[in-house]
């Protein structure tokens, strides 16, 4: 009886360093997920590749999927679209493998109506000021921008009500220990391994 794939969802405000943390997860020896990339209508930052960071599409090709019910979620962050599409998760739990999803808290909230029994993992900054230190330190966005993901941050912190687990990303490589833990230990619960013994049990 082969285990069904965990779908383990990170996410938390922009600046937090989802992506910065989801790289150096998959960068380790010992990773087993398969990364669903995301796509995005947004504009590709400089060395971001399409098929690797995002799938980068036009508004109205993402529409279009929408309409088509093609993504588990989407959302509408700071004048862009953002979504994961449906299809490849599914088939991909269904093999055993667990999926990784790096996403926007909105999309998460609508990932977690779809899969309850998905793993969610709110990644938070060590302060506000640390945060907006890190959106400042890009230097990709107006000071207008960076004064709405701020506002939004704000918002999306109180959310973190609706995760199962909250992470912080004080140090990069200790957030990465801690996220790896909370994998593991998903794995071990009762209700994940219970059925696949108990089939062992009618095996004379």
């Amino acid at each position: 009886m082969k285990e069904r794939g965990l779908l383990i969802v990170l996410s938390g405000p922009s600046g937090v360093g989802k992506g910065t943390v989801r790289k150096e997860i998959f960068s380790q020896n010992d990773a087993n997920f398969q990364y669903s990339i995301s796509m995005t209508t947004r504009k590709p930052r400089a060395g971001e590749v399409d098929g690797v960071d995002y799938f980068f599409k036009s508004r109205e090709e993402f529409e279009e999927l929408i309409k088509q019910e093609k993504l588990l979620e989407w959302a509408e962050y700071v004048g862009n679209y953002y979504g994961t599409p449906v299809d490849y998760v599914e088939q991909t739990l269904s093999e055993g493998r667990d999926v990784f999803l790096e996403i926007e808290v909105q999309g998460a909230l609508q990932v977690r109506k779809a899969f309850p029994e998905g793993l969610f993992i709110f990644l938070a900054p060590p302060s506000l000021n640390e945060l907006k230190n890190r959106i400042v330190t890009r230097g990709t966005e107006s000071q207008e921008l960076i004064d709405n993901r701020m506002k939004v941050a704000k918002e999306e912190i109180i959310m973190m009500d609706a995760y199962d687990y909250v992470v912080e990303n004080d140090r990069v490589d200790l957030a990465c220990e801690r996220i790896n833990a909370i994998v593991v230990a998903e794995h071990c619960r009762r209700e994940r391994i219970a059925p696949r013994y108990k089939k062992l049990l009618e095996v004379e």
